[in-house]
């Protein structure tokens, strides 16, 4: 028994002139507690602005909500907050468009003829006709297209069967 009581005593002051000569700082002490109550007293405060925010909440605080809230031409306005799901399927929305519009010049490509200046055209008739077998969203997709600066035509709207004879100008 002295002989364990002598070994944890040698083992203890190794201990001790290992550290000193390392220079260790002494463990800190702290709660787990208290920053647990920390964080829930975070929470709680937060839950508490959101809810005065919300207007379905019993503590919506209007003047709170008009002066908190964006407006036309705030940067955010009309754009999910960073870091959400919702902007991670936004991002993943857009990127997916973005395709839908190049495979869309890809078909102009391959089935336009070229005008005397380069630029290819295209009927709408004939696109909606090869188009509408790969996606339902022809004319959806070329007003998003015309809007990235794409494609051009004249109108507002393509109909089918009304506007069939509308050249489609690739500008790409």
């Amino acid at each position: 028994m002295q002989n364990k009581l002598v070994l944890i005593k040698l083992t203890k002051e190794n201990i001790k002139a290992g550290s000193s000569s390392r220079n260790l700082k002494p463990p800190k002490k702290h709660s787990p507690v208290h920053n647990l109550r920390g964080r829930w007293e975070d929470w709680a405060d937060e839950h508490v602005l959101t809810q005065k925010l919300n207007p379905f909440s019993e503590e919506f605080d209007y003047e709170l909500a008009m002066t908190t809230r964006l407006h036309k031409g705030d940067e955010g306005y009309g754009r999910p907050k960073e870091g959400t799901k919702t902007a991670e399927r936004a991002k993943r929305a857009e990127a997916h468009i973005y395709r839908e519009m190049k495979d869309m010049c890809f078909i102009i490509r391959t089935m336009a003829s070229l005008r005397r200046d380069g630029k290819m055209q295209v009927t709408f008739g004939d696109l909606f006709e090869r188009y509408v077998r790969i996606s339902d969203k022809v004319v959806g997709i070329l007003m998003r297209a015309r809007k990235h600066g794409m494609v051009s035509f004249e109108g507002e709207m393509l109909w089918q069967g009304r506007d069939d004879n509308v050249i489609i100008t690739l500008l790409e």
